[in-house]
């Protein structure tokens, strides 16, 4: 089975623990399950983010299933960070909607990977809260668009409510008799439960297609189904998503039916439905509360006292206190926010800022072990590194030197230098100096050795 993933947004409506660079789809907030056990499953203590549990779900139903993610750069070392090296991502050069998404990234299994045309693809949301069986329909969608006479094959959610939120696939008998669906995208709610009582079903974003079907809708709207040609031209393609380009014009369309739990976890009230437990980090609430949710990514504790329909979350970018209801409005004020990132991941590692004045920044950087940093130089800082755990080696200049927990290595400007983890990890103070400390401030290299 072959599955590509739509990895995208920022996710700034679950600030602080999403911004431009890390988005919702890498939060730590679900456990790892563990083995099963007579009274139900059992944990391991440790979480994974949504794009671990998905990729996990999707090996667990299918082991062989060929797993590419469409996403931005900037979201290319957390997927390898999480994931490792062997899931293949094709990258957006720049966000152009889900219509180029997707021609791009069927041409990269077809260009790049190899996949014959005439096999099929599914392609769906990274970030869905759902339970195995959506998988298992996910099998019988790529089976129906290898097999069954039909160009695309939809995956209809069965409505739990009238949402206004989510766009509907109804039902509808043509003039010849045969029958046939149509497409609304967010109805009124009175309008959404006409649409439930005459058969409709949820529109999840989730398409199954023969290659060959989408490289020639590339041709015809794009003008083109090579990879490096998309990709070359990517900034100046049509902004159009695949809904509107493609599915709403198609009429040979199958849709299953997918009756499982299905959550889209776009705001903190809908997140925090689907923790399994109400506090994530260190957090301590007395007993007068209630509906309270906490996440904490800080060194410090929070104590939340007679607290109501709260969501309390707290990480280097911030700390977010609000009522539930009330946290769906959080985007235009974190939109105001003019901050630097705080903390990021990197394909090596996680690195988070501890301290910003006019003149300096310090950072704490923990690599993951045997793993390195790019070799590279600043213009205009210096840096000096302080090794506070593990071991391993610095390259500085082209002179390779081990390091261990104490060592101080001075790095001035220009200076070539990178560090290698061993195996059990490295972890470092980074303070940088400099009147124009800037991430634009980097050259790279290839490694010397």
């Amino acid at each position: 089975m072959n599955i590509i993933l739509l990895s995208g947004g920022s996710g700034k409506r679950l600030w602080p623990l999403s911004n431009d660079i890390r988005s919702k789809q890498f939060i730590d907030i679900f456990k790892k399950p563990g083995h099963t056990v007579p009274m139900g499953t059992k944990y391991t203590g440790e979480y994974e983010s949504m794009v671990q549990r998905i990729y996990r779900q999707i090996k667990t139903v299918d082991p062989d299933a060929t797993v590419t993610i469409a996403t931005s750069k900037s979201q290319v070392s957390a997927i390898h960070n999480r994931l490792g090296t062997d899931v293949g991502i094709s990258v957006e050069p720049c966000r152009r909607d889900t219509f180029a998404a997707i021609a791009l990234a069927t041409a990269y299994l077809h260009d790049v990977k190899g996949v014959p045309k005439n096999e099929a693809v599914v392609v769906c949301p990274v970030d869905p809260y759902v339970e195995e069986s959506y998988f298992k329909t996910i099998q019988d969608m790529c089976a129906a668009a290898q097999n069954v006479n039909k160009n695309l094959v939809l995956m209809g959610i069965q409505p739990t409510y009238p949402s206004e939120k989510y766009g509907y696939i109804k039902p509808e008998q043509n003039a010849d008799g045969s029958f046939g669906f149509s497409f609304t995208e967010k109805p009124t709610a009175k309008k959404a439960q006409e649409y439930i009582d005459a058969g409709a079903l949820w529109n999840g974003g989730v398409f199954a297609y023969k290659l060959s079907y989408v490289l020639d809708k590339a041709k015809e709207l794009l003008g083109t189904s090579d990879y490096n040609t998309i990709y070359s031209n990517y900034s100046s393609l049509k902004k159009i998503s695949f809904d509107y380009a493609v599915v709403e014009t198609e009429p040979s369309i199958e849709v299953l039916r997918y009756s499982g739990t299905w959550k889209d976890l776009g705001t903190w009230n809908t997140l925090t439905e689907a923790m399994e437990e109400t506090a994530v980090g260190n957090v301590m609430m007395n007993e007068t509360c209630s509906n309270v949710h906490a996440i904490n990514e800080m060194g410090v504790p929070i104590l939340i006292m007679g607290g109501h329909d709260l969501v309390v979350a707290a990480s280097p970018e911030g700390i977010l206190v609000s009522d539930k209801e009330q946290s769906s409005y959080i985007k235009p004020f974190v939109d105001a926010i003019d901050q630097q990132i705080m903390f990021a991941e990197k394909s090596w590692g996680s690195y988070r800022v501890l301290d910003v004045e006019k003149e300096s920044l310090t950072v704490k950087v923990t690599l993951n072990p045997t793993h390195h940093m790019n070799y590279h130089s600043h213009a205009k800082r210096d840096e000096i590194w302080t090794v506070l755990r593990g071991s391993g080696k610095a390259i500085i200049d082209g002179v390779e030197r081990p390091v261990k927990s104490g060592d101080v290595i001075t790095m001035a400007a220009g200076c070539k230098h990178t560090v290698i983890a061993g195996d059990n990890g490295l972890q470092l103070m980074e303070v940088q100096l400099g009147s124009e400390i800037s991430v634009s401030d980097k050259k790279k290299y290839e490694m010397p050795f």
